[in-house]
């Protein structure tokens, strides 16, 4: 039911604390931590992991009874959206939602904004009843219904229709600008990780990567090259005259309240410079190892191993797998003020709260081992180390494990087992190496079938027997798949998780290290202890309907 109100307007953080859903210490934290980060209090209240969006949407709710709506369903009338400013949605963080009579049903982040209410009215001419819901699913709908000005073939028609030149300087006017926007956004809204702007004889290419799997997903005319090339360079910062070298920058993109980092890289080609923009969503972070994708079993062996007072704990696999996002996990379980933690990282992908995070810049000597011996000296509890790279960097990881310091960092290595001989043939001492390791992951990221057209498969049989696999005995043989459709724009495939090996280092591992075992000892050891592959806990995924066996078959062989 929606609500009519107009009271008077009572702090969400003393809310949250009359409620017991707080205590002061921790309003306190998330109070400093939105100073410091120039955000809302409930986004640093969900950063800190106190609360959840819904919960403060709750809260917002009770003192008008105001009805919680569920904006990822809603299907909203354009002439309905028209009744509010972009600007005023925006600003006030409200959304309108239908209109009934001379009344307007509008959501709002926070129920009892007087303010607010007034605004819409006036800019309206109608009467506001008030529903409620989360504030990023209010700032995600704005986003989406707004569309940041029209489609994207439409700006660049308009831009094509202009009588004016499509040079390097159209790269800093309100169409171009508009244009470029909105290939971010699209970007975001469809969670890829990579954009690519990719030049050819006669179109410009525009290529994401969604799911680690690359699209296309815009066809731009060649006109709109120099002054879209152009556009983001200036956005990046880098030297928009200069064709002939590579160059690297960062941008930071305001979508709504949400703060998107980009990575840009131009590097030249035949047919002009080519541009890719790794795309840095901080709310598709996720700090839980459950939705990354761990079994129980799983989830409590990292876990114990991250609450211990010291030791290595690895996680492997190539470049795009995750890695990151596991190590910003067991982050988060250390993350307290009881505890002073650092990291190193190559690039800083998230900013993290109260985690002191340092940047590693070969180019001026700060590597990953000249920041280690440095952060050693500034009393640290846990170590994050972005990668081991050398024999340097790996031998201070050891030091510091065995001198009563959490290490957490990443290795190259196709398996969790790999990592034993791989950190032994970078020079680290066997006895050094076995008295230190806790914990080693190894993972891959698959593909997750889409709820929305999750189907049976007819003959689970035949798709078995063409992979040439084998289940695990008594397995039911039900398999899925998605048939495609416009929520995973036809993949049948929309988000990812992932596949694990955790591997506890007991002592049954210390001989087998210290005398230079070889993998397959030290593979036959981890199976008798009953260690998971990954390929079987892909299985395990893919018999529970998570993912499909040719996903996981793919994923492994690549």
């Amino acid at each position: 039911m929606a609500t009519d109100t107009k009271k008077k307007t009572k702090p969400l953080g003393q809310r949250l604390l009359e409620a017991g859903l707080v205590s002061e210490a921790q309003l306190n934290l998330a109070l400093r931590e939105q100073k410091r980060m120039g955000i809302y209090l409930g986004d640093a209240l969900e950063r800190l992991g106190f609360v959840t969006q819904e919960i403060i949407a709750s809260v917002l709710a009770q003192e008008t009874q105001a009805e919680v709506v569920n904006l990822k369903t809603s299907v909203i009338e354009p002439d309905v959206i028209k009744l509010v400013p972009y600007e005023m949605a925006k600003r006030y963080q409200l959304m309108p939602i239908s209109k009934e009579g001379d009344t307007l049903i509008l959501a709002m982040v926070d129920t009892l904004n007087v303010v607010a209410i007034d605004a819409v009215e006036e800019a309206s001419g109608l009467k506001v009843d008030v529903v409620t819901a989360p504030e990023q699913d209010i700032m995600e709908s704005i986003e989406r219904h707004y569309a940041q000005g029209g489609s994207i073939e439409t700006t660049m028609d308009q831009i094509l229709n202009r009588a004016t030149a499509l040079g390097e300087d159209a790269g800093e006017e309100a169409p171009m600008i508009r244009l470029v926007d909105q290939i971010v956004a699209l970007a975001v809204k469809n969670r890829a990780t990579d954009i690519h702007v990719e030049p050819d004889e006669k179109i410009v290419r525009i290529r994401m990567r969604v799911d680690g799997v690359m699209r296309q997903e815009v066809l731009m005319p060649k006109p709109l090259q120099a002054a879209v090339t152009a556009r983001f360079k200036i956005m990046g910062g880098l030297n928009v005259t200069e064709k002939r070298l590579p160059q690297d920058g960062r941008i930071t993109f305001q979508m709504g309240l949400r703060q998107i980092d980009l990575r840009l890289s131009t590097l030249p080609t035949n047919h002009g410079e080519n541009i890719v923009i790794r795309v840095l969503d901080k709310e598709n972070v996720r700090l839980i190892l459950k939705s990354l994708g761990f079994s129980d079993h799983d989830e409590k062996t990292f876990t114990d191993a991250v609450n211990l007072p010291y030791g290595i704990i690895l996680v492997t696999g190539p470049t795009g797998s995750g890695k990151t996002s596991t190590l910003y996990a067991g982050l988060g379980m250390v993350n307290s003020l009881e505890k002073s933690v650092f990291t190193l990282e190559d690039p800083i992908e998230y900013q993290l709260p109260i985690i002191r995070q340092t940047q590693v810049n070969a180019d001026i000597g700060m590597t990953f081992a000249s920041g280690l011996r440095a952060l050693l000296r500034q009393d640290p509890d846990v170590i994050m180390v972005g990668e081991i790279r050398d024999q340097e960097t790996a031998e201070l990881a050891v030091r510091a494990a065995l001198t009563g310091h959490l290490v957490l960092s990443t290795l190259h290595t196709n398996d969790a087992v790999g990592a034993i001989p791989r950190l032994v043939d970078m020079g680290v001492e066997p006895f050094l190496l076995a008295a230190s390791l806790s914990c080693i992951l190894g993972q891959r990221l698959v593909r997750k079938i889409c709820p929305a057209c999750k189907e049976l498969v007819d003959n689970p049989e035949r798709v078995i027997a063409g992979l040439d696999i084998k289940l695990p005995q008594g397995a039911p043989l039900e398999l899925f798949r998605g048939a495609g459709c416009k929520e995973c724009s036809g993949t049948g495939y929309r988000g990812r998780l992932g596949i694990y090996e955790v591997l506890r280092i007991t002592e049954d591992f210390h001989d087998l290290i210290v005398n230079r075992a070889g993998i397959n000892e030290l593979k036959n050891l981890a199976q008798e202890l009953g260690t998971k592959s990954m390929y079987d806990d892909g299985l395990s995924k893919a018999l529970s309907g998570v993912t499909t066996v040719e996903e996981v078959v793919r994923v492994i062989k690549s």
